[in-house]
């Protein structure tokens, strides 16, 4: 039988997670290169310098209780929870993921736990948290309205959803895209286990029909489009190479999507967009 998405992106992760922390450590996202994308540092310093300008431009200045909506083997979790002394939660598809999350959480002595669970049916009663964080896992959403409903719902009255995913150039009925971008999109797609993106004003458009207030929305696509040239650099070291070897297929299909999201953002088709937004 035919592998479900879900299915997909569990084997996906399951089998490139390790080689990932191999390589580059335990955030498993862009990394920020200054409001011109022209800051040279170092990768994993750009990882950090990506959430800490996140949570400055949405004024996160204090959480109790938070949420990481598709959490990796927890980097983002373990980081916000020890910055803001708070408990955090992560979820994610992968059970190896979630093992390796906590036993980093375990090691690091940090108040953090960590289950497989589909972000479209949360196992979390209504209000459950006040900060709900989704670092890259947008783009992986089958159903972005219920992803959307579902992250405002586990969110306490007066709480913050702070979501950063991968989108499509804004589109208007004259500027539809082209068949070589969706061409491109398809690719995209079928490497990184991704059922579709939607543009930036889409999402605002699905959150302005949700019980939140102060929505913001921001384009940061050329601040972290230099991230594609590191991990390019870094996919062609002999330890690389040798992990994607052992990793499997899926992974190595993965790699070579690396090139396509370069040239996305080249052509200006890949965006990276950022929502944040307070329950009502």
């Amino acid at each position: 039988m035919p592998l479900t998405l879900n299915q997909r992106i569990q084997q996906f992760y399951d089998r490139s997670s390790n080689l990932w922390e191999e390589i580059w450590g335990e955030h498993m996202h862009h990394g920020y290169y200054g409001a011109n994308g022209t800051e040279k540092k170092n990768r994993r310093q750009a990882q950090i310098d990506l959430i800490e300008e996140v949570l400055r431009w949405a004024d996160i200045t204090q959480a109790q209780h938070i949420l990481d909506v598709g959490c990796g083997i927890g980097g983002s979790s373990l980081y916000l929870a020890e910055r803001y002394g708070a408990n955090a939660t992560g979820i994610t598809l992968s059970p190896v993921q979630a093992n390796r999350a906590t036993e980093r959480a375990q090691d690091a002595g940090i108040a953090a736990t960590f289950q497989v669970a589909d972000a479209l049916q949360m196992p979390f009663a209504d209000g459950s948290f006040d900060f709900v964080w989704s670092m890259e896992s947008g783009e992986h959403m089958p159903d972005k309205e219920q992803f959307l409903r579902e992250c405002v719902r586990v969110l306490k009255p007066g709480g913050t959803l702070l979501m950063v995913t991968w989108c499509h150039r804004p589109t208007t009925s004259d500027t539809p895209l082209t068949a070589a971008e969706n061409q491109l999109l398809e690719k995209i797609y079928d490497l990184y286990c991704l059922p579709y993106v939607i543009a930036l004003p889409e999402y605002e458009a699905i959150a302005q029909d949700l019980p939140v207030r102060n929505i913001r929305t921001a384009d940061w696509s050329t601040a972290v489009a230099p991230f594609w040239d590191e991990v390019i650099d870094s996919a062609l070291t002999p330890a690389a190479i040798l992990g994607l070897l052992r990793s499997g297929w899926t992974t190595i299909r993965g790699a070579f999507a690396i090139r396509l999201m370069q040239q996305g953002y080249r052509q200006g088709l890949i965006r990276f967009g950022l929502l944040t937004a307070q329950k009502l």
